[in-house]
């Protein structure tokens, strides 16, 4: 494994590189980290691919932006930096919240470098970024997180929306993520900026891509934050996509890195990278 920093426009972006073969890049979600995609799983690596994971701005060791650079167009660029950097053409691109939508934007940018697609846990509904509650609930979040730091977000977080007997590994998860970061008030200005942005506008747009697509989608009850019904839309509306739930009474695939690495292998060999 291999690490090292890229740099845009400022902005130092900590990448780290393992394994060799198709390339696959992870992008992880608002107030991760690269940990947070597979959950260090290396099967990826071990089944011969080129796995690519880093830090977005502000993130764990990336170094911080200007407060109000952290929405969408600065997040796709970070991407195309990376790639470039890494002198990769095409790659799989995998991600989560986050890191999903930033992908579908990059894709629907620079289609030619996406050789697939693995769409994680899709949150963002066209028409909704504005809804006064929803911002003030990111805010509320920010304002925790950068006065009292980890405590601070939990606090502001609030008792998990999920069964009773999976609320104490949310918190704690919660709690390990937020430790990772080096520069807690950036992830603030990402917790106040990312909400605000729009990765792509109409969901119609999703009908011009045209490479294998996969798209995880978690059960409301595990995780009601990434509605079920939004990765539903999103597969409807990519062509080809394949929608991929949980089974009943299992953890979602989403929190489980092995499973969620068969699934990028998986459209990584219909890439045909």
């Amino acid at each position: 494994m291999s690490e090292h920093t890229i740099e845009r426009a400022g902005v130092q972006l900590a990448v780290e590189e393992s394994g060799s073969g198709t390339p696959v890049v992870l992008l992880h979600g608002l107030t991760a980290t690269r940990r947070y995609v597979v959950m260090g799983s290396t099967a990826l690596q071990r089944s011969g691919h080129r796995v690519i994971a880093y830090d977005a701005r502000g993130h764990g060791r990336s170094s911080p932006a200007e407060s109000d650079a952290y929405g969408y167009p600065d997040l796709t660029l970070d991407l195309g930096a990376v790639l470039d950097s890494l002198q990769i053409d095409r790659a799989v691109l995998a991600g989560a919240s986050m890191g999903a939508h930033t992908l579908l934007s990059f894709a629907l940018r620079f289609p030619d470098r996406v050789a697939g697609m693995v769409v994680i846990t899709p949150a963002y509904e066209p028409g909704e970024e504005d809804d006064p509650a929803r911002l003030a609930r990111w805010d509320r979040l920010a304002d925790g997180l950068r006065s009292g730091g980890v405590e601070g977000f939990v606090a502001a977080y609030g008792t998990p929306d999920v069964p009773e007997s999976w609320r104490e590994t949310v918190i704690n998860v919660i709690r390990q993520r937020l430790a990772q970061h080096e520069h807690p008030e950036a992830v603030a200005d990402a917790l106040h900026g990312v909400p605000r942005s729009r990765p792509f506008g109409e969901l119609a747009e999703l009908g011009g891509l045209a490479m294998p697509v996969a798209v995880v989608a978690s059960a409301d009850e595990a995780d009601p934050g990434h509605p079920l019904a939004v990765g539903e839309a999103y597969a409807a509306a990519i062509p080809g996509a394949r929608l991929i739930t949980d089974e009943p009474g299992r953890s979602p695939i989403a929190w489980q890195g092995s499973q969620l690495s068969k699934v990028m292998a998986a459209v990584a060999a219909e890439s045909g990278l």
